[in-house]
């Protein structure tokens, strides 16, 4: 039986997650098809930008387990030759080249940190509840910083961050606000590491402002809620799901399913991100 149809009884706490939440905001459509449609609608081959953020992000993340005497310009040049995901890109050439940039990306990156202070968490779990969600997600980097707690999220874009990225992100906001909870220490800066240029955007949030967050990814999740239910009911005919088509239609996974999202463009090549000018 329904647990709602148990008068009295609690209602069930939304299992959430800051991608999931952020995807129904991007497109209803998508977010339907990634999260509630089964089988899963296939999606497109693996983007070359996608391939070089999860190998700078898994360098990144196994650069701290190496020994002290491996963690040298030649033991990141190795790691990310034995990390390295050869898809999506034009030609073997375009990948052997790229793989050369993200080595010389990564060791300048780790170049301008501090290596003997070894992060409280690499690629951290958290979690978070309230009275109407729980939430989880993965921390690139949890630093301890003189008693105070850091999430650090590394971005690899060819373009540059937006400035005010770390203040609006909803994702560090909610790693902040669990780490705080988790840890029962202070969590207020966040903080987005961009390699490709070593620039960093921070914020330092107060408690109101987290429990701004928190609440906007409550009110997000109610959406959510109800409209599961409807799709429950309806499935692929329930009308919350219409797309909302913009210029990210071109790169979208599910887009030879959607009309709509066809009609703003052809499909941008699978390498194309890692040269936005050309």
């Amino acid at each position: 039986m329904n647990q709602q149809a148990l008068p009295g009884m609690p209602q069930r706490l939304y299992r959430a997650s800051p991608s999931r939440l952020t995807t129904w905001l991007d497109c209803p459509r998508m977010y339907r098809m990634a999260y509630l449609d089964r089988p899963t609608p296939p999606r497109r081959r693996q983007r070359a930008h996608t391939s070089v953020g999860l190998t700078t992000h898994n360098v990144l993340r196994d650069f701290w387990d190496l020994p002290a005497q491996q963690q040298t310009p030649a033991g990141v040049n190795e790691l990310v030759r034995t990390s390295w995901i050869d898809l999506g890109f034009k030609d073997p050439a375009q990948s052997n080249r790229w793989r050369g940039r993200v080595s010389d990306e990564v060791v300048g990156y780790l170049r301008g940190i501090d290596r003997d202070l070894r992060p409280l968490g690499i690629e951290r779990t958290v979690g978070l509840k309230t009275d109407q969600i729980t939430m989880s997600g993965r921390i690139d980097r949890l630093d301890d910083r003189d008693g105070e707690l850091v999430v650090v999220d590394y971005k690899t874009s060819r373009r540059p961050l937006d400035p005010d990225g770390a203040r609006t992100s909803l994702a560090l906001a909610m790693y902040a606000a669990a780490s705080s909870r988790i840890f029962h220490r202070q969590c207020s800066r966040v903080e987005l590491h961009h390699v490709p240029t070593r620039e960093v955007i921070a914020h330092e949030h107060t408690q109101e402002s987290l429990t701004r967050k928190v609440a906007e990814a409550e009110s997000i999740a109610a959406d959510l809620r109800k409209a599961d239910a409807v799709y429950a009911e309806l499935g692929v005919e329930a009308p919350q799901f219409a797309p909302r088509p913009s210029p990210l239609c071109r790169w979208c996974d599910f887009r030879q399913l959607c009309p709509e999202g066809q009609a703003m463009g052809p499909e941008q090549s699978s390498w194309a991100a890692l040269e936005p000018d050309a």
